[in-house]
């Protein structure tokens, strides 16, 4: 882990700040392509032009023109042209934050998580969970993790009822993903009965995961409504993605997504690391490995978020401060700093 410097850190904070304020005015200035008329049998019709993720052109039939559409392309016109020296800004950051040492994602997860933003998903309050997230992490930590390890594998929690109601916001998961034309499929279920959970890009490491949390009822795949798409029920995932954060995502561009809170996800990698089966002994290497380093500049910097994130674990029951003791011991014995640097930050752990 090695410190971002103070130059990048500040760039990242104005990044985030122009892209908060280029979501609050979505609009149809945002859309990428442009309008254009078609002659048929001497009536004009109007048609939006764009390209696809996949760099074809596609163009999507708008209707017959009229005063009413032509007000709507002089709109997208007049938009587009405020929205170009933001969309610039953006681009430069990214570059700059680049240069500087800060924690990026590849292209084809970056062209993913863009589709997926832009159709509304985390509008709605899905949150970015696994590795991306803990890369998004150390940019909004102000740190580059040396042991980051790189993923294709795309992990989206969802709650299954959303408490703010966007009537015009219908994201359509499997949608989305089928129009990048990067070849995701449904990836079936070890249940023949149960709906997939996942889509994968055949021959590619390329995965989207939808996930929820596991609720008493039940602990086969729930179809999530707002999402178009079944998720798979995890336990103690409601911990992670409860008072979620905003951060983004870099690459030529910035996106910006919801990640869950740094030290409920450092916390939650002890927890569910006793879950893992031996199959799952790397998976359980990584929880680890990424808890320490959380909990190395936590400590240090945002002690106050410590507190509060293990105050919440020790009012979830038995099970939870079980796995949180286990997971402690083997933090104690992988990686002892990070673990003494927790212990002076949280004292109240080791009575817990």
């Amino acid at each position: 882990m090695r410190r971002l410097s103070p130059e990048t850190q500040t760039l990242y904070a104005e990044l985030m700040e122009q892209l908060t304020a280029i979501e609050a005015r979505r609009s149809i200035g945002n859309l990428k392509g442009c309008f254009t008329t078609k002659e048929v049998k001497g009536e004009n019709y109007c048609y939006f032009q764009y390209s696809g993720l996949n760099g074809l052109s596609y163009q999507v039939y708008i209707g017959k023109k009229s005063p009413a559409l032509d007000k709507l392309v002089k709109r997208f016109k007049e938009e587009k042209v405020l929205l170009k020296p933001d969309t610039e800004h953006v681009q430069k950051l990214c570059a700059q934050i680049k240069a500087g040492g800060a924690m990026t994602a590849d292209s084809s997860t970056t062209r993913v998580i863009k589709s997926l933003a832009d159709s509304g998903v985390f509008q709605l309050n899905s949150v970015l969970v696994g590795t991306h997230a803990f890369g998004v992490m150390g940019n909004m930590l102000g740190v580059h993790w040396e042991t980051h390890v790189k993923t294709h594998d795309i992990d989206i929690a969802a709650s299954k009822h959303i408490d703010i109601v966007v009537p015009d916001l219908k994201p359509n998961v499997p949608d989305t993903l089928e129009k990048l034309q990067l070849g995701f499929l449904p990836v079936p279920a070890l249940n023949p009965k149960n709906p997939s959970t996942s889509f994968k890009v055949r021959g590619s490491t390329l995965m989207v995961d939808i996930l929820t949390p596991a609720s008493k009822e039940s602990e086969k795949p729930v179809f999530i409504a707002s999402l178009n798409t079944s998720a798979q029920p995890l336990p103690f995932l409601d911990y992670l993605i409860e008072g979620f954060e905003k951060g983004a995502i870099i690459n030529s561009t910035g996106i910006l997504v919801n990640v869950p809170n740094p030290a409920r996800f450092a916390f939650h990698k002890l927890i569910i690391s006793r879950e893992r089966s031996i199959a799952m002994h790397s998976k359980a290497e990584k929880d680890i490995a990424q808890a320490a380093n959380l909990f190395a500049v936590l400590a240090e910097d945002r002690t106050g978020d410590l507190l509060i994130a293990f105050e919440d674990v020790k009012k979830r029951g038995k099970k939870w401060i079980s796995n949180l003791g286990k997971g402690l011991a083997l933090l104690k014995v992988k990686s002892p700093v990070e673990y003494g640097k927790l212990l002076s930050a949280v004292p109240a752990i080791i009575r817990k």
